[in-house]
């Protein structure tokens, strides 16, 4: 019998010789000093808070989870003539923490506008060398806008007034006495401001003029408004600079709108006195859309609209709306505006998606905008849970992209005959599903957008992703000629470019909000591709979206914080992810990874170097190990050697005929003949760990595509190896061949590496092809 053992190179008596070859520099003078744990794959217990009984190691609230409640009953009043916004709003408060609480935050973004604000003295600025006039006016010329609350009274229940102390965008509101665990304490305060123009001077709500003198008014934060208390961060009371949004508790509101009579308005909530404000002409018309699924119905005509321009009504109406549950509100309003509705199915309920308009947003809006607001709520309901309100709106407003529980307002606007571009329609339609699906993040599952932008704009921008491929599906037409929807965000390939930038302007995803350079990129794109990633290539659609889902149902109505998402996203899948948590959100390290080097082995008769010097090294015999196989690179003067003697075995029936004694008769029934062995060796220059992709391409032409999971680097994170045994000879050797990990060079992910053409090359390459 042939004293045979299968080895292949480097893989030689792991256990022995990887000991021999470690021992060989462990002398006092070149030993290293000792370090801490650096592994990619280390448990994230540094990073991440301690589990407690709030919120479970799991992901999930805890046990004693609680969240405070603020009800509003507000009277608000639009003075359009003089562009000023009257309120008075009653507050009930309701403290469901364990704590004593001894004042109240409340929260005055307006003061963002105030003269008085300091939003601008943070921002660093320049002398541009070319700007708009009405930018040059506003920088150097122009009176800064007269905004900001002006609070006319904080009183208690009985009318009492309160001592109450404003810091820029926070009031604290002194109590007479100290809130204990299940109290409520109910005040009201009384205020008014002045609207901006939310076109020339920027903001998330405010007005649009138009040449006729007509406004369109886009409200929100329009209302002192209660900050939140957590076991997290105890009051979240930052200064609102103009870019963290914000963090909200939840609450049912009542809120009576006062606006000229000539007005449509619409807003978060049910509207309840319809029959009031609606002609019997617009009721029919709405009862007609509440069974239309297919196609939007009018319930105010371009026609209608058109004939209001004029009017400037001196009568007043006030449209009546109340919320249950909801973290915020907002509303729209204009006498300018065209409204449609159609109903959508969601889990066994009728949804109306709604649009409102003026003319400018025509034909693209009267065509597409309800009908996108209708496809987003299905594809965000199937990737989270069934939308829970009863209607969802988009508004038209110039330069606008903004949300609100139950409102938001897009942008998109064709020219002024009505012709638009490719980048506006799609630009329009995507603006819509994103902020539509804002109602879901941070509207519902309520994170606090203060600290972490990413965890509603970038679980957001993901699912917008979704959506945007699922409206491409459903409404083929409205992307043709293309196959599939021009998605901006989501393939891995795309965020290529702010992952190879300038590493001076790009900071970790969990970076606080306002601390963030390359907004766009940081906070939507870069963790929306993130997600994607897991989706696509790490976990698979099955389990990445059941744990997304497990997450969205878990934190619905509720406060989460970015550990309570990653800890579920595990929880709900068995996939150890600290790897792609610490390396994605809190580091900005890039992915490179490549084929560092490729080796052809065949099997030896005789004993090679390495055998032998493993051998004596122990003053033993090669027979002394038992059965062997021995092999040595193809090429290498060892193997030429060898191949003199005639001992190279390079056929794979001779093979398998040199082993088949070594074996049962059952065992040489399934022996496979690979005729060629290979070693490659795959590098990571790149900080990023992420499964290794790699596209074989045989001599045949045949090809296929193996995925080595992420841990193939838990103990080498510089390169590992690769033994391959193939009946058929590699051609071609190509990593993340789709481009689904983000590699930022691919240049090294090929064997045999790609040529780069000289000028003269590119030159003949195209006279060829013509």
């Amino acid at each position: 019998m042939k004293k045979l053992l299968f080895i292949l190179s480097a893989t030689f008596f792991v256990s022995g010789f990887g000991l021999y070859a470690q021992n060989q520099g462990s002398s006092e003078e070149t030993r290293e000093l000792g370090h801490t744990n650096e592994n990619k794959f280390k448990q994230m217990y540094d990073e991440f808070a301690t589990p407690n009984m709030y919120r479970t190691a799991s992901g999930a609230p805890g046990s004693a989870y609680y969240q405070q409640q603020a009800d509003y009953k507000m009277d608000i009043e639009l003075d359009d003539k003089n562009k000023k916004l009257t309120g008075k709003e009653t507050i009930t408060y309701t403290n469901n923490s364990p704590d004593n609480l001894e004042f109240l935050w409340v929260q005055l973004d307006q003061n963002m506008r105030s003269r008085k604000s300091k939003t601008p003295l943070i921002q660093p600025t320049g002398v541009d060398r070319a700007d708009p006039p009405q930018r040059f006016v506003g920088k150097y010329l122009g009176e800064p806008f007269d905004g900001g609350f002006n609070i006319t009274a904080v009183k208690d229940a009985s009318g009492k007034p309160l001592e109450h102390t404003i810091n820029g965008t926070m009031m604290r509101v002194e109590m007479p006495k100290d809130l204990a665990p299940g109290g409520k304490f109910v005040f009201s305060i009384d205020w008014w401001y002045n609207i901006n123009d939310h076109v020339n001077g920027r903001g998330r709500s405010g007005y649009e003029e138009f040449e006729d003198g007509n406004r369109a008014y886009v409200i929100a934060q329009f209302y002192p408004r209660m900050a939140v208390y957590n076991d997290v961060e105890g009051w979240q009371n930052h200064q609102f600079w103009g870019r963290g949004e914000f963090a909200l508790p939840f609450g049912d509101f009542d809120v009576n709108i006062t606006v000229p009579a000539d007005h449509i308005l619409d807003g978060t909530g049910v509207l309840v006195n319809r029959k009031e404000v609606f002609t019997k002409e617009m009721m029919n018309r709405y009862n007609q859309a509440k069974k239309s699924y297919d196609k939007p119905v009018l319930i105010v005509t371009q026609k209608e609209a058109e004939a209001k321009e004029k009017s400037f009504s001196t009568s007043k109406k006030t449209w009546k709306l109340s919320a249950k549950n909801v973290r915020d509100f907002g509303f729209a309003t204009s006498r300018r505006f065209i409204w449609d509705m159609m109903a959508v199915k969601i889990g066994g309920k009728d949804v109306m998606a709604v649009s409102m308009y003026p003319k400018e947003g025509n034909p693209l809006w009267e065509d597409w905008s309800t009908k996108v607001v209708a496809s987003t709520l299905k594809s965000y309901s199937r990737m989270t849970f069934d939308y829970p309100y009863h209607k969802a709106i988009s508004v038209h407003a110039k330069n606008q992209g903004m949300e609100y529980p139950m409102i938001c307002w897009n942008y998109g606007r064709p020219d002024k005959k009505g012709k638009f571009s490719d980048r506006t329609k799609y630009g329009m339609m995507s603006v819509i599903i994103h902020e539509v699906g804002h109602n879901f993040f941070p509207m519902i599952v309520n994170s606090d957008e203060r600290q972490w932008t990413w965890m509603d704009e970038g679980l957001n921008t993901f699912v917008q992703y979704v959506a945007e491929q699922d409206f491409g599906e459903w409404y083929p037409d409205a992307i043709a000629p293309l196959k599939s929807y021009p998605s901006r965000r989501g393939p891995a390939a795309k965020i290529v470019p702010y992952m190879s930038g300038d590493q001076s302007f790009i900071s970790p995803i969990m970076s606080q909000s306002n601390n963030i350079y390359q907004f766009g990129a940081n906070a939507y794109a870069k963790p929306a591709t993130g997600l994607n990633i897991l989706r696509e290539t790490v976990m698979g659609r099955d389990l990445f979206d059941y744990s997304f889902r497990t997450y969205s149902q878990r934190w619905m109505f509720k406060h989460p914080t970015p550990e309570d998402f990653f800890r579920t996203m595990e929880d709900a899948s068995a996939v150890d992810l600290d790897w792609f948590w610490r390396g994605w959100f809190y580091t900005t390290d890039y992915t490179d990874i490549g084929v560092k080097d490729v080796k052809k082995y065949v099997v030896s008769k005789e004993p090679n170097k390495r055998a032998k010097d493993f051998a004596a090294a122990r003053g033993a015999k090669i027979e002394d190990f038992g059965p062997l196989v021995f092999m040595v690179e193809e090429g290498s003067e060892e193997y030429e050697a060898i191949k003199k003697n005639g001992n190279i075995i390079d056929d794979a029936k001779t093979l398998k005929e040199y082993l088949i004694d070594n074996f049962s008769v059952e065992e040489r029934e399934v022996l496979k003949e690979p005729k060629y062995f290979y070693e490659i060796t795959f590098e990571k220059p790149g900080g990023l760990v992420m499964p290794l992709i790699v596209e074989y391409t045989y001599e045949d032409g045949s090809s296929e595509t193996i995925t080595y999971p992420a841990e193939i680097w838990r103990k080498n994170d510089k390169s590992v190896r690769r033994a391959i045994a193939s009946e058929k000879a590699i051609s071609k050797i190509v990593v993340d061949p789709n481009q689904e990990t983000a590699d930022i060079d691919t240049s090294n992910n090929s064997w045999p590496k790609n040529k780069k053409l000289g000028k003269f090359d590119k030159f003949k390459t195209k006279v060829k092809g013509q």
